[in-house]
């Protein structure tokens, strides 16, 4: 063995020791692994949303929500990780298939993720629509809103250009008026 290789492998040697003489511990939040979920499970056919209950749809239906983490509750441990949530299921599709996609794509990015082991996951399906029932429910009334806010705007500025076309007919007639009947 040459000295470069030599020199290299004590380096090496070197780098082990402290590294395992370095104490601590690495833990996860909870909103941590439930957003590894959340982006994870957007894949799974069939899967229409992770239905956070009644306020969190509140929420979501008043402001356009990215959070992907409502829904999912979790219990993150040192090793091991507990996942329950709450889905809506697109109809016609296998919701048995649904839930073992959902743990087969969860169990996968957790550990590849943060070497943590999902033990359990467990689904409630609270309710079943069509992709186009979904869709239509997902407009929130801030989209409404948008909506009614431009409607009125287009009604607004019609209006306007009525009255100014209606005030430069009057004015016409004022001017044609103005003159002398008699002369």
């Amino acid at each position: 063995m040459n000295n470069d290789n030599m020199d290299s492998k004590m380096k090496k040697d070197s780098a082990m020791d402290t590294t395992e003489t370095v104490r601590g511990e690495l833990t996860y939040e909870d909103k941590v692994i439930q957003k590894i979920i959340g982006i994870a499970i957007a894949e799974v056919d069939g899967l229409l949303t992770v239905d956070g209950g009644f306020f969190s749809n509140i929420k979501d239906k008043i402001v356009n929500s990215d959070d992907v983490t409502t829904g999912i509750e979790t219990e993150v441990g040192k090793k091991q990780v507990a996942v329950d949530m709450d889905i809506v299921a697109e109809y016609g599709k296998d919701i048995e298939e649904i839930f073992e996609n959902i743990k087969k794509v969860i169990a996968r990015e957790v550990k590849a993720m943060t070497h943590l082991e999902v033990i359990e996951v467990n689904v409630n399906v609270v309710d079943i629509k069509t992709r186009q029932q979904f869709e239509e429910d997902s407009e929130t009334y801030q989209d409404k809103l948008g909506s009614a806010a431009e409607a009125t705007g287009d009604f607004t500025s019609k209006q306007a250009d009525k009255a100014k076309s209606a005030f430069a007919k009057g004015r016409d007639k004022i001017e044609d008026n103005s003159e002398p009947r008699v002369r």
